[in-house]
């Protein structure tokens, strides 16, 4: 479960149309996103899942995308321009150490943690700062690909969630990723 960076060349691949068929963005968020909710995305690559998160939050909303890489941030600011949801959507970029997101403590409704914690340098930080953004009553989505995350390694990163002090509220498996979801008490 070491540390490694998705390539931006496979952040592309991952914008493929007909991945909605099998992680479809609405379905996935709709029932944790409400209009004019604030949503932390950390990791979002190429932004597959940050343009429907900004249609589903709404004029009033804010999607506040976090990645380590400046190339994915462009792509995604490039995006985010062409659908004109660039006024929805706070790009940022991460550091090893942290998100860079202290200004937004307590202010999140959903953190979605898509296919990345695996990918963290400091996972007991990540939860850390994910725990202080969220106000109380914000969740986290967090899900990970099973190719990358054995079941042991899964229920560390829960445990890790869990000593922060969020509440394990639903886990499930299915054939492609290991999903669970917090909520900040």
């Amino acid at each position: 479960m070491a540390g490694r960076v998705c390539p931006v060349w496979i952040g592309y691949l991952m914008l493929n149309p007909l991945r909605k068929l099998m992680e479809n963005p609405e379905r996935i968020f709709g029932p944790y996103i409400r209009e004019g909710g604030w949503i932390l995305e950390p990791g979002c690559g190429t932004g597959y899942f940050t343009l429907p998160l900004a249609r589903m939050a709404g004029p009033e909303g804010r999607v506040i995308a976090v990645d380590l890489q400046d190339k994915m941030l462009d792509v995604v600011r490039r995006r985010a321009v062409k659908a004109g949801l660039s006024e929805r959507i706070d790009l940022r970029r991460a550091e090893a150490a942290g998100m860079g997101v202290d200004d937004l403590a307590g202010r999140i409704d959903l953190a979605v943690a898509m296919h990345m914690v695996h990918e963290v340098p400091d996972k007991a930080a990540f939860f850390r700062d994910t725990h202080a953004a969220l106000k109380p009553g914000g969740r986290l989505l967090m899900v990970e690909p099973r190719g990358h995350t054995s079941r042991e390694d899964f229920e560390t990163l829960v445990g890790l969630a869990v000593k922060t002090g969020l509440q394990s509220e639903s886990a499930s498996v299915n054939r492609f990723s290991r999903r669970a979801v917090f909520v900040k008490t």
